[in-house]
């Protein structure tokens, strides 16, 4: 739920705000509040409970598409990378390939980039192109814009080094995902 410095409540306020700028309403934002699933970026979460809840939540859904992190997590948060983790490599993997194969359901990850071209903003664009992905999106300057108002509505988690993210970040701009 976010309850890292325990702010829980404030960063679940603060998720919908930010969903509704992006035009998500609140009925479409779920969040778990599990004990074995705290918000600290130094502890990996368990595969298998993660793999229950996201696998719940596509089939009550009807998901077809599912976005996460990769294997870097883009910044080695361990909760990120354990959400790729819960969909790559545990005991259900065979249960996900099978439910993701019946339900059409595909996976695309966001590739983590070295800490220079994380920086570079959108001068990254012209290495993107170059280098093998699935997927590439480049967001205009109102999508730009739009993602930083959005950004701006988590206060609690605003430091000074997520103020240099948002105006050098090439994740403001640019994401490259492959299929896992």
């Amino acid at each position: 739920s976010g309850n890292y410095y325990n702010q829980g409540e404030i960063r679940k306020k603060e998720l919908e705000q930010s969903c509704f700028l992006l035009g998500i309403p609140a009925s479409d934002v779920t969040v778990i509040d599990h004990r074995d699933l705290p918000d600290n970026p130094a502890v990996e979460w368990d595969a298998q409970l993660l793999t229950t809840f996201v696998l719940k939540h596509i089939e009550a859904n009807n998901i077809n598409l599912v976005v996460t992190f990769d294997a870097g997590g883009v910044s080695g948060h361990a909760n990120h990378i354990s959400l790729y983790t819960a969909l790559r490599y545990n005991d259900c993997y065979f249960e996900i390939f099978i439910l993701f194969l019946c339900l059409g359901c595909r996976v695309l990850v966001l590739e983590s980039v070295n800490l220079f071209r994380k920086y570079i903003s959108v001068l990254d664009v012209l290495v993107s192109c170059l280098l093998p992905r699935d997927a590439l999106f480049v967001l205009t300057e109102e999508e730009t814009e739009q993602a930083r108002r959005a950004m701006r509505c988590h206060r609690s988690q605003l430091l000074w080094f997520r103020h240099i993210y948002m105006l050098f970040s090439r994740y403001m701009v640019i994401n490259s995902l492959r299929l896992l």
